[in-house]
């Protein structure tokens, strides 16, 4: 007896440690994701067995590295410009970080957010086990309303546009000026055309049949398309506007958990929201949790501004203006509004981000359902004993310990890695970089998708260079996740009347 639990105990210390250097490494590497470790664990699952490796090793393994994976992915996100779909939000504060001489204190902040996130959305796991276990089953109920979420989630983007446009001569011609010149409705116009151009632009992307040249498996456009959108095109911007980078500051201290906390809470209900909703992702829980918080502080009177972390451009802060923030923040100890506004988005960010990988894990065991690849990965390997009695099943107590036990170590990774970086961005020339990170990242999607890809980072890319030069902020280009989605759910309620 004794000798069998020591010796389970001991693989899944193995796995535990072997899983957190794999997501190190699809943390770090653009489009390495871990439901691609996920898969191939699958399909290796049989012989890892006939080699006397038991399957709850490979579970562990595979839970180890999406823990990690998401502690350390904002940092390709930030101070590299090659987002995931669940980091996209982040790179634009994270780059304003980086170019503002703070980018120690970025990670420092994604990896408090991350931590709060994983240890916050543990009571969230009983709460959501009464909700849509047996007694309750709230599960069904619930998905039905997904497509009234994500248009309510698009309207609150979208209604937060504050910048204001000047109407073309002709509509002003028109209207005998009623639309004239300064007109917040027409940012609002002009960022919903963007937001509607990026979601047909992702429903055709998702459409088109795809295959890695070099054979590597689940090959998705997801990456060309959100490296196009948000990396690609902040990379260009950043190469035209400036050519060096400031002094960056050793400031890798954790922030305080105290102002973090509700923040933090409610992104892990966000969190737990998008574990139980197919199709969500941590971005829109972000734009669900800021635009919230924003609605909030006007309802008390006090001046929001959740969801305006864009409205500082990078075309109009020259070297010498980045040069000073940075030198007059480390003189002074002053940090300006948009500072901390940037800092709060990345903590809450990355709390979403660790949050729903934890509730996922928890819907497996509650409702039996997958909504990432690794858990579908964990679903098909061996079958799920789902959590119907008061007390939770024995495999995931043990999977839930050892996400807890990645958590811990992907800390001190981030401020290691982070470090390591940095010391590459002083190393090499700013522009050099960016243009070699352009280069990386073409080359990762040639590799993954092929030509059809590499189409697919162009087009994004141009429609990624338009937000800035319009005026509006880059991030209603989530619509090409947001919009693709809502179209086959809103096509799934007509049909369930019997329109389609």
């Amino acid at each position: 007896m004794i000798e069998a639990y020591f010796h389970e105990l001991w693989w899944l210390l193995g796995a535990l440690f072997f899983g957190v250097m794999l997501g190190s490494l699809t943390g770090l590497i653009p489009g390495f994701h871990v439901n691609n470790v996920a898969l191939i664990l699958l399909a290796l699952s049989p012989g890892l067995l006939e080699l006397g490796i038991p399957l709850s090793a490979v579970a562990a393994i595979i839970v180890s590295t999406g823990t990690v994976h998401t502690f350390l992915n904002y940092i390709p996100s930030a101070l590299i410009g090659a987002p995931d779909g669940d980091t996209a939000l982040s790179l634009l504060p994270g780059h304003r970080m980086l170019l503002a001489g703070n980018a120690a204190r970025g990670v420092a902040w994604s990896a408090r957010g991350s931590q709060l996130g994983l240890f916050l959305s543990l009571p969230l796991i009983v709460v959501a086990r009464i909700a849509f276990g047996p007694e309750l089953n709230w599960y069904n109920g619930l998905r039905d309303w997904l497509p009234v979420i994500l248009l309510v989630i698009s309207l609150l983007l979208l209604a937060t546009e504050t910048t204001r446009l000047d109407w073309p001569k002709w509509v002003q011609k028109i209207t005998g000026k009623r639309l004239g010149n300064d007109s917040r409705l027409a940012g609002f116009v002009a960022a919903t055309v963007f937001f509607l151009l990026a979601g047909l632009y992702g429903w055709a992307v998702f459409e088109l049949p795809v295959d890695s040249p070099v054979g590597m498996p689940s090959p998705s456009l997801l990456l060309p398309s959100l490296a196009g959108l948000f990396g690609i095109a902040n990379l260009l911007d950043i190469y035209a506007t400036t050519s060096h980078l400031p002094p960056q500051k050793e400031n890798w201290d954790l922030p305080p958990v105290k102002p973090l906390i509700a923040p933090c809470f409610w992104s892990a209900v966000a969190g737990a929201s998008m574990g139980v909703l197919p199709g969500m992702t941590a971005s829109q829980a972000t734009v669900l949790v800021m635009g919230g918080r924003n609605v909030a502080a006007k309802v008390q009177g006090k001046e929001g501004y959740g969801m305006d972390w864009e409205t500082r451009r990078l075309t109009e802060l020259s070297d010498e203006e980045l040069l000073e923030i940075a030198v007059a923040e480390e003189e002074d100890g002053y940090e300006g509004p948009q500072t901390k506004q940037d800092l709060e988005v990345i903590a809450i960010l990355s709390a979403v981000n660790t949050a729903v990988t934890v509730m996922v894990l928890g819907f497996l065991y509650i409702i039996g359902r997958s909504r990432s690849g690794a858990t579908l990965a964990l679903k098909m390997m061996y079958p799920i004993e789902t959590w119907n009695s008061t007390q939770p099943t024995a495999d995931f107590v043990r999977l839930l310990a050892v996400t807890l036990a990645a958590g811990i170590m992907a800390m001190p990774i981030m401020k290691i890695v982070g470090k390591g970086m940095l010391r590459l961005h002083a190393a090499i020339p700013l522009q050099s970089m960016v243009m070699g990170v352009i280069i990386f990242v073409t080359a990762l999607v040639w590799l993954s998708t092929g030509f059809v890809g590499i189409g697919v980072l162009i087009v994004g890319t141009i429609l990624g260079l338009m937000p800035p030069r319009i005026g509006i902020r880059r991030s209603h280009g989530m619509g090409i996740i947001l919009v693709p989605i809502m179209i086959y759910t809103f096509a799934q309620m007509a049909d369930s009347f019997g329109f389609i």
